[in-house]
């Protein structure tokens, strides 16, 4: 056997050693995430379906109620708020950043010129949790909402 066949041997063998490690690593189901320790997110869970948003949302604290009729493929959204009459929503977005859906909302009405709601959907808990920015008093407020139905 010539040097040369004995050098590309070894290096087949090391490239096939290669994949096959790659392979133990990676697994069957592909490339996966985990947000927590232990947590392994596929590439179906990474993306999250805006529909989740959708329904009626309570905050407690006051009574408001933002209603998320509809969300499209780009996140825009069809929301409707009220305390306890309704308030104009001047923008209505969700997003999403990893497997985190994210809401965002712009209230543009007597007494709410331009107040916004930065909020994220809790899956565990089943909840929209962030701060609402109440523009005309320039003021931040940890709030949360849950949902009725």
């Amino acid at each position: 056997m010539s040097c040369g066949t004995a050098f590309f041997r070894s290096w087949c063998i090391v490239i096939c050693s290669l994949c096959g490690l790659l392979l133990a690593v990676v697994g069957p189901q592909g490339l996966a995430t985990g947000a927590e320790k232990g947590d392994i997110l596929t590439v179906d869970k990474a993306k999250p379906d805006f529909g989740t948003l959708k329904g009626h949302w309570l905050r407690p604290d006051g009574g408001y109620i933002l209603d998320i009729k509809d969300i499209d493929p780009n996140g825009k959204m069809d929301a409707a708020y009220y305390n306890p009459r309704q308030i104009n929503v001047s923008i209505a977005q969700a997003t999403r950043e990893g497997a985190t859906l994210k809401v965002f909302i712009e209230l543009r009405d007597v007494r709410y010129p331009g107040s916004t709601y930065t909020l994220i959907y809790d899956p565990k808990a089943d909840q929209l949790g962030g701060v609402y920015y109440q523009a005309a008093m320039r003021q931040s407020f940890d709030v949360f909402f849950v949902r009725t139905k």
